[in-house]
């Protein structure tokens, strides 16, 4: 896939996945109670922000679950064998990371494809060596700083993207009109340190983007 490509189609490190799932169902289900579910928007816990993220509430807990039990799966098919990170955009499922083996690869994006309401999967896992600390550690970094500069840009909605970093390679997720898509690369590609930006978008119409932003009646 290279820096053009539109894919009409967050992150879990994988440690324990099933203390992981645990956890997080314990505070989705305590947010939910208190009627507030906290999003996490350019890097900042934000409460009550489900109204601007242009996916529905259900289609963002759908998400959410998407990702733990992908991860959870992922473990149980390749173990310490594969770094897998699983990230959920509107039913859309990135895989990133690496396996060992291109069976490895294909049983994880297999058993992804097979968790309810998962529209599609895009399998970018590499079949390499496993990365280490320190290389995800600065794509750790490199997200920050390619969410920053979505701040710094007038232009940009920076809570109608999910970023992901991979190996310095930057992905792009949300649903945007494609002028919203071409800037949102350019000013990622512009981010020290990024090696390639991929565009995984479930793409809009201006039209229907002004209905998203239209108030409610």
């Amino acid at each position: 896939m290279n820096t053009t490509t539109t894919t009409m189609i967050h992150t879990l490190r994988r440690f324990n996945p099933t203390r992981i799932a645990c956890g997080m169902a314990v505070l989705a289900a305590t947010q939910l109670l208190s009627g507030c579910l906290p999003l996490v928007v350019g890097g900042a816990v934000m409460s009550g922000m489900v109204a601007v993220d242009r996916r529905t509430s259900g289609t963002q807990l759908e998400d959410q679950s998407i990702e733990l039990k992908g991860n959870k799966r992922a473990y149980e098919v390749a173990g310490d064998r594969a770094h897998v990170n699983i990230t959920s955009y509107n039913r859309v499922v990135l895989l990133t990371g690496e396996a060992t083996t291109g069976a490895d690869r294909a049983a994880i994006e297999n058993a992804v494809k097979q968790i309810e309401n998962v529209r599609t999967v895009v399998n970018e896992l590499e079949v390499v060596a496993l990365s280490s600390m320190g290389t995800r550690s600065n794509d750790t970094v490199l997200t920050s700083k390619v969410k920053a500069s979505f701040v710094d840009a007038a232009d940009l909605q920076v809570n109608a993207y999910k970023v992901v970093t991979e190996r310095s390679v930057v992905y792009l997720m949300g649903r945007v009109t494609e002028r919203e898509a071409a800037r949102a690369a350019d000013v990622a590609r512009g981010v020290a340190g990024v090696k390639k930006v991929v565009r995984v978008f479930d793409m809009i119409s201006e039209t229907e983007l002004a209905n998203l932003r239209a108030p409610a009646k």
